[in-house]
């Protein structure tokens, strides 16, 4: 079997340059490589558009997600039958009817004190403060670095992220591996060892923030290599 496609998806706040530092280090290893957008609007229509992105490939797919973006390929993949593996980078890995703000936890620095919540055609959506970013998503990122970030964030919907996940989440049966951030402020470790051990999920742990892809792109390259040689 050849080399299957990786499709990347990132998630809330942020957009596809996610995996600049990611996408040449798959490339290195041979691997065609796809940043799908994430329209950041509601669940079930960001899983739709994934899905359609997936099915255009020809060929093995490995689905790998950010954040809020782990929700969306677990229901992205429903049904997808070129898809060999999920990978969750340091991403929600939902059961069926639960949704992302649910999944956070208590302890998450996500909500009132660190976000706005703007109107987009009357629809409430979210953007985290810049004076908030760094704590929230990307604390251990060049300050610099954290400022463009703050700045080209793309807000997300609420009901993106309060939406619950509908039919069989795809991690019962696809094989799932799982990047979880030791010191993410916006899932918790406690959360992200919770979901990966109901999930069977291959997990692999580093020290670091929320924005793992950008603070330690060689980590997300390896498990994500991982997940595509353990599924070719």
């Amino acid at each position: 079997m050849s080399n299957p496609t990786i499709v990347l998806v990132h998630g809330a706040f942020a957009d596809a340059s996610t995996w600049s530092a990611v996408m040449p280090l798959l490339w290195d290893r041979g691997y065609e490589v796809i940043a799908a957008p994430n329209l950041l609007r509601n669940l079930n229509g960001d899983a739709d558009y994934v899905a359609s992105v997936v099915r255009d490939v020809d060929g093995p797919v490995v689905l790998a997600g950010h954040s809020y973006a782990g929700a969306v390929i677990t229901r992205a993949a429903q049904g997808l039958p070129n898809v060999r593996g999920l990978v969750y980078i340091a991403a929600y890995q939902p059961d069926t009817g639960e949704d992302v703000f649910a999944l956070s936890g208590p302890d998450t620095t996500l909500g009132e004190k660190s976000s706005t919540t703007l109107l987009h055609n009357g629809e409430p959506e979210l953007r985290v403060n810049a004076d908030s970013f760094a704590e929230v998503i990307a604390g251990d990122v060049d300050p610099q670095r954290v400022r463009l970030l703050a700045a080209s964030q793309r807000p997300t919907a609420v009901k993106a992220l309060t939406g619950a996940l509908e039919g069989e989440p795809a991690w019962r049966k696809l094989p799932s591996w799982a990047l979880l951030a030791t010191s993410d402020n916006a899932i918790p470790l406690a959360e992200q060892e919770t979901m990966a051990r109901r999930a069977g999920s291959h997990v692999v742990r580093v020290d670091s923030s929320h924005a793992v892809a950008i603070s330690h792109p060689e980590v997300v390259a390896d498990i994500i290599d991982e997940a595509a040689r353990a599924v070719s």
